[in-house]
């Protein structure tokens, strides 16, 4: 007797590959879609402010024709939720801040004091010294987060870049900023450039920090590696978003065989914009110089036995609990192997970041298109 046929079994021969380019059709558009509503909305909203502001410049009006405009178009477009007093205040912000929107204009030299490669910023507009950074590329609530924290313009550009580069939520760009990520990307000690060549060493660079804030672990006491390991494979996701973009985790004790003998590298990551694999060392002690010597043979012994012709030369990283800057820099010294040395902190308290988020009341303001002041 023969089977009865599918559904499955009737569909032509490159049907999967065809519904599959359909979906990614789907998801374009969609993702494209809400990129052109935020962008609307951000237009719509700075109007609206800039409309405000040449009014009370202008005519000199005052806050009480804010309170009954609030009230007019709260009547005329009930079911819209962001022309509150407040929201309107926030608008008017907004178009103050950035009079040349959609568009904010920040001088090359000062980006380039900041940990920003000269790479990432090639996608984008140079004109007259300055680079050209789409405001629309972050959404309302990010720039209402940022506005109000961040007053320098080069420092604010960084955020909306890192935001936009790792898909940030608005509590994580927060979080992130509490945690003070600007100063401390790019600060691994590290002797990339003169163990890769350019822009690799770069990218290299900005693709690692120092310290790494492991909070997400709580304030238990951690004293073994594998311990540290442990609660880190547990918590993959918080583990790589504190890692930063383009890293993929391939796995933890990972084993290489070397001469006929077994040794396991604490974690094994891929990064997929480097184009590398990455030899992760955890430390629960304070450096010590030794430690470098272990992870360059973990570096040589990917490099023969996992890595493909393909891949970019690997990279180490040795997190330890804590390090002197100066003897990082001198045991990294006659290695050809691109390393860097970083620190990581499991305790840091936990009010530095929750100062950053908004209260509860923050929070409703917040989900009606406010900010806090």
């Amino acid at each position: 007797m023969k089977p009865e046929k599918t559904q499955k079994n009737l569909l032509p021969d490159g049907y999967a590959d065809w519904k599959n380019e359909i979906e990614h059709k789907i998801e374009s558009a969609k993702f494209n879609a809400a990129l052109h509503v935020n962008a609307d909305m951000l237009e719509l909203y700075w109007s609206i402010g800039r409309d405000i502001l040449d009014k009370q410049k202008e005519s000199g009006w005052g806050t009480q024709v804010v309170e009954q405009l609030s009230k007019d178009l709260t009547g005329r477009f009930p079911d819209d939720k962001g022309y509150s007093i407040r929201n309107l205040h926030n608008m008017r912000r907004f178009a103050a801040a950035y009079p040349d929107f959609p568009i904010l204009q920040v001088p090359l030299a000062e980006l380039e004091r900041l940990p920003i490669s000269r790479h990432a910023l090639s996608g984008f507009n140079e004109v007259d010294g300055s680079v050209r950074i789409p405001l629309t590329i972050i959404s309302w609530y990010h720039h209402l987060s940022l506005l109000p924290k961040i007053k320098n313009e080069a420092e604010r550009a960084f955020y909306i870049l890192e935001t936009c580069k790792n898909g940030w939520s608005r509590d994580v760009m927060l979080s992130k900023y509490a945690c003070g990520y600007m100063e401390s990307v790019g600060k691994t000690i590290n002797n990339f450039k003169d163990t890769l060549p350019s822009p690799q060493s770069d990218l290299a660079k900005y693709a690692f920090k120092d310290p790494y804030v492991f909070s997400f672990l709580g304030t238990m006491a951690l004293h073994h590696e594998r311990d540290i390991e442990n609660h880190l494979a547990d918590r993959i996701t918080d583990f790589l978003l504190e890692m930063g973009q383009g890293f993929s985790y391939i796995g933890r004790q990972y084993n290489v065989v070397v001469d006929g003998e077994d040794y396991y590298i604490d974690i094994l990551m891929y990064h997929v914009k480097l184009h590398c694999y990455v030899v992760v060392e955890l430390k629960a002690v304070e450096f010590m110089p030794e430690f470098v010597s272990k992870l360059n043979f973990y570096i040589s012994a990917v490099d023969e036995y996992i890595k493909s012709p393909e891949d970019k030369p690997t990279i180490g990283l040795l997190l330890c609990r804590s390090k002197s800057n100066k003897k990082a820099e001198f045991a990294l010294r006659g290695f050809t192997q691109p390393m860097g040395i970083a620190q990581y902190e499991t305790e840091r308290l936990f009010n530095e970041v929750a100062s950053a988020l908004p209260s509860i009341d923050e929070e409703d303001l917040f989900l009606d298109g406010f900010s806090a002041d």
